[in-house]
Order: structure tokens, then sequence, then C-alpha cells
């Protein structure tokens, strides 16, 4: 079973994260499980960024990104060639290194 490696983020997972996820099961999916709290204010609908993360390494393992979560990538915060949409982005068989940037372009968070 594949692996995702959370990198460190100050509030979400401070030390970091190595978790195991189903091929097929959303990046965001997968750190909900566990208990990394990935923000998803549009309830993993493809409507927000606030999921928004940066596939440092198994990128090309993904799941192709559809139309609309490109146009909505254009908006995130520290957009990257490897961003992905959490909630959007499958996980395939390759192991993934995954960084939640720091901001959100979300105004309110639930969490504070």
């Amino acid at each position: 079973m594949p692996q995702i490696i959370f990198l460190p983020h100050e509030e979400i997972c401070p030390e970091g994260a190595v978790i195991e996820a189903e091929p097929g099961t959303t990046i965001c999916d997968a750190a909900q499980e566990h208990g990394i709290e990935i923000e998803h204010a549009c309830e993993k609908s493809c409507a927000c960024t606030t999921c928004h993360v940066i596939v440092r390494e198994g990128f090309d393992s993904l799941n192709e990104a559809s139309e609309d979560e490109e146009d909505l990538l254009d908006k995130a915060w520290g957009l990257e060639p490897e961003s992905r949409l959490s909630c959007q982005a499958e996980v395939g068989k390759k192991d993934l290194v995954v960084e939640i940037p720091k901001y959100t372009i979300n105004q309110v968070s639930e969490n504070h």
C-alpha cells in the first residue's frame, strides 16, 4: 500500500507524518482518516482551494486534474506546478511526499 509522507506544518502536523493509503483514496480523505486535519471549506466538492497541497514527490502517479480543479488552483495561495486540491487528488501506486502550504485564501477557519 502506498505511503503518504506529510512534511511538517506548524499547526496541522508539526512533526510531519507517514501514513498508508489505499489507491483511489484522495489525499484529503487519507489525511482525515489519520487525524491530519487538512482544511476543506467546501466539504470536498471542488469548489474552493482550502485543501490545496503541493505534491513534492509522486505527482505523476496521481489521477489527472479536472478542468474545474485546474481553474480553482489558479486562485490558490502559493501555487506551484505540483499543486493539487487534496480533495480531488487520488493516490496511485507510488509513495507521495506532500507539503501543506502555510496559508490558504480562506478568510475564516473553523479550527481557530
